[in-house]
């Protein structure tokens, strides 16, 4: 694939210990299936309605995919689609940006403006 930037969607504790101790080893679904799960920028809104939905104060991750190497598999996914894999600890230093992903009135997430 030549996506440059994937994204990870974390809970509000998620983020914070992620800050706290430089990395991310994954949520329960992540080690549960031996990977952490990223999402594309056109696959980001489809995973938080379907893994987060009526969850707000989240956070969004963009992660430098070149910064996690080859440890990144694109794999079939949800309807067949490419997802990134990324088969280790995520380290903060591949974490360009982050922001609030945060509900709107309709229940749906709102994303960053640019995103």
């Amino acid at each position: 694939m030549s996506e440059l930037f994937a994204f990870k969607i974390l809970t509000r504790d998620q983020w914070q210990e992620f800050r706290a101790q430089g990395s991310f080893a994954g949520a329960p679904v992540d080690l549960a299936d031996g990977y952490i799960h990223l999402s594309t920028r056109a696959q980001a809104a489809e995973t938080a309605a379907k893994h987060f939905a009526g969850q707000d104060d989240l956070i969004l991750a963009m992660v430098d995919l070149a910064a996690l190497g080859h440890s990144v598999k694109w794999e079939e996914s949800r309807g067949g689609q490419l997802f990134p894999h990324h088969y280790g600890t995520l380290p903060m230093s591949a974490i360009t940006s982050h922001a609030k992903l945060r509900l709107g009135e309709d229940g749906l997430h709102i994303f960053p403006a640019g995103f």
